[in-house]
């Protein structure tokens, strides 16, 4: 009789978590194919959305009159050190995720529950890009100087800083390549908040076109496809 009560505890435990899964991808589902109206883009500063499929990356600029990112990301941090590089892309996430899933492949159970609940700290990932390839993987969006600005100053404020105002750089060997370093963030990663939520919310931030929610990277490249310029 225990036993039997233990397995039908078991079986509900577990019907829960499934149910409970579904209606996590249910409402993802949904909610990121519904769209948060933004103001018109404008023509002043082209940016970019590029996914690798688990992080999407905000693209801009290095420089330009509005930012210069080396202010915060610095050519010094990455293993080739290439000033030439044109274009610097960030995405925000749980920093175990960042360190050790560069795939969803090598994501480890011990990872994945301390980013579902929050537990782990989050970082900032910058790559330098040299050119910029439009595809399935990366959108192109023309904005107005004021939405660059409000981008910028939502991209800046995750960024955790020192006690002189300075990003902090993250020693890793965790690279993807030779022209990304990583930087410590400010924020809680969660189910809900996710690195491409991050992305969504910066979006609407900077008045752009948006998701009501998108965990994944395909609510983005939804409201974004290849034909928007």
């Amino acid at each position: 009789m225990a036993l039997n009560k233990a397995i039908r505890i078991s079986l509900k435990v577990v019907a829960a978590l499934v149910g409970l899964v579904l209606f996590y991808l249910l409402c993802a589902f949904v909610l990121s194919r519904v769209p948060v109206k933004g103001a018109s883009q404008g023509n002043d500063v082209t940016i970019y959305l590029m996914t690798n499929g688990v992080h999407t990356d905000f693209v801009v600029p290095v420089r330009n009159e509005i930012m210069d990112w080396t202010t915060k990301v610095q050519f010094e941090h990455t293993r080739s050190n290439d000033s030439t590089q044109t274009y610097l892309g960030m995405g925000w996430g749980d920093k175990g995720f960042y360190l050790e899933t560069p795939t969803w492949a090598e994501l480890k159970p011990s990872v994945a529950f301390k980013a579902a609940t929050g537990l782990n700290t989050t970082a900032i990932h910058a790559t330098f890009h040299s050119t910029i390839q439009l595809g399935e993987s990366c959108r192109q969006i023309n904005i107005s100087s004021e939405q660059y600005k409000k981008l910028v100053a939502y991209i800046t404020s995750s960024f955790q800083t020192d006690q002189n105002g300075r990003s902090i750089h993250i020693q890793t060997d965790a690279n993807y390549g030779d022209t990304d370093a990583f930087y410590e963030a400010i924020g809680s990663y969660s189910m809900i908040h996710t690195c491409n939520q991050w992305v969504n919310d910066g979006l609407n931030e900077a008045g752009l076109k948006s998701s009501v929610w998108t965990p994944f990277d395909t609510g983005l490249f939804l409201m974004y496809p290849l034909s928007t310029n």
